[in-house]
């Protein structure tokens, strides 16, 4: 075994991928939650992303130029909802289909404050629901292990298979200010004197 040790300010986290290759048998469990299509703005976008992704440390898409952002959000193939608890936008998913026969299951979150209230359980059953349709004959998604610690089992209850892994390393967005120093307070920053 060896360590390579990061420099202050970068990150590395453990990719996994996981797919699916039949739509499962159980149905979308019950919830107070809503699932609503949206066509947001750049900026309506990225705050959502950044609301639902900063304690994980989702930054990909808010350092995306906006060309390419738009490109990816105005695109027929890929579907945007949020998660809406009578009003207030809860969390996101975003299913791509640009692949022919494949649906990525891109994004998917809640804010942290229903995690273990069975609405995450939900929302990837939707999802992989939403995501089988006429033509996909495989579903994927990735996390990695600066995702929410259930993430991997959550996608495994679900029926997803792990296929491969790989290490991904980046420099920690806290510190360019793509997100908040504050961001993912359980993910040490270092490189700054500034406390996290």
């Amino acid at each position: 075994m060896s360590l390579d040790f990061l420099p202050n300010g970068d990150l590395a986290a453990v990719v996994t991928y996981l797919e699916m290759t039949e739509p499962p048998a159980e149905p979308v469990p019950a919830t107070s939650l809503q699932l609503r299509r949206i066509r947001p703005t750049l900026d309506d976008y990225r705050a959502l992303f950044r609301k639902i992704g900063a304690p994980w440390l989702w930054f990909s898409r808010l350092a995306m130029a906006d060309a390419e952002l738009e490109a990816i959000i105005t695109d027929p193939g890929v579907e945007l909802l949020e998660v809406a608890a009578v009003e207030a936008v809860v969390g996101m998913l975003e299913l791509d289909f640009r692949t022919a026969g494949e649906c990525e299951i891109a994004f998917i979150g809640l804010v942290p404050s229903l995690t273990g209230e069975g609405h995450g359980r939900w929302l990837i059953a939707e999802a992989v629901h939403r995501a089988w349709r006429e033509g996909v004959t495989r579903v994927h998604v990735h996390t990695c292990s600066l995702d929410h610690p259930a993430a991997l089992a959550a996608y495994r209850r679900a029926g997803f298979v792990p296929y491969k892994r790989a290490i991904e390393r980046f420099a920690d967005p806290r510190l360019s200010g793509i997100l908040q120093a504050d961001a993912a307070p359980q993910v040490p920053l270092l490189g700054t004197d500034t406390p996290a």
